[in-house]
């Protein structure tokens, strides 16, 4: 993995999403303001992150057999094993990954422990989603955009509300990849479990997090004009291919995968 940025301070002043997924995860790369947010939140909180993370799993498990093997993963979070390019490398090694987040502990674990296969590339950008042609500038140093590229948003744009136009960044991204690519989106939803999702929004405003969930509609409207994979928009523990089904329980997240062109 390269460097590609000088290293920022680490804020601990006020929680971060990535923290504070950690945190739900049971890491340990996390601060008070994070644990503070963290314990407030519902004990079904810390079951859809596990949810969020065996769907993430599964994706780029049967993304790296179909044969992709390029990942573009924009809101990584801090590393907890295993990670996406554990998961490709183990069934391609000359598979190439770029990670973006936009917290610096995030960078700073980042390049102790996303260690590439000799023979691939893992990187890493911290950059915001909210500005994309950044990171697409970044990625096609590493990245070869004549070939099938697979975008992966894990438990990301429900972190971006309606005033920070989710849809149009994520046409941004999913438009600069050539045909043949894949969007890989998980979205916490906010018509399955309303009063909890509602008691959640408010814990993370406190926090001063602003969150965005969406119904099934609002999460399906991010992969218009592309061709969904079967099952379709399902919730997480829903998705997947190729393998057995995951344990049968309650899932308060969308999850999805399409292919561009």
């Amino acid at each position: 993995m390269t460097a590609s940025t000088p290293k920022p301070q680490v804020d601990t002043s006020k929680p971060h999403p990535a923290r504070v997924y950690d945190f739900l995860l049971g890491g340990k790369d996390n601060y008070q303001v994070d644990q503070e947010v963290g314990e407030k939140l519902p004990p079904e909180a810390k079951a859809a992150a596990r949810q969020n993370r065996a769907f993430m799993q599964r994706a780029a498990a049967w993304l790296a057999r179909s044969g992709v093997d390029q990942f573009l993963d924009i809101g990584t979070g801090i590393p907890t094993e295993p990670n996406l390019h554990q998961i490709v490398q183990g069934i391609n090694p000359k598979a190439r990954i770029v990670y973006t987040d936009n917290d610096p502990i995030v960078l700073r674990h980042a390049e102790a422990l996303l260690i590439s296969s000799p023979e691939g590339v893992t990187d890493y950008i911290q950059a915001d989603v909210r500005e994309p042609e950044v990171i697409l500038e970044h990625a096609r140093t590493l990245l070869d955009f004549s070939r099938p590229i697979a975008l992966s948003l894990i438990a990301l744009l429900h972190f971006i509300p309606e005033d920070q136009d989710p849809y149009g960044i994520t046409d941004t991204l999913v438009g600069a990849l050539p045909a043949g690519s894949y969007l890989v989106l998980s979205h916490a939803a906010s018509d399955l479990f309303p009063e909890l999702s509602a008691r959640v929004t408010a814990e993370y405003a406190k926090g001063g997090i602003t969150l965005g969930f969406r119904t099934r509609d609002g999460v399906t409207r991010f992969f218009d004009g592309l061709d969904l994979v079967a099952p379709g928009v399902v919730t997480a523990t829903k998705w997947f291919k190729d393998t057995e089904a995951p344990e049968d329980e309650d899932c308060g997240l969308y999850a999805g995968v399409a292919r561009i062109g």
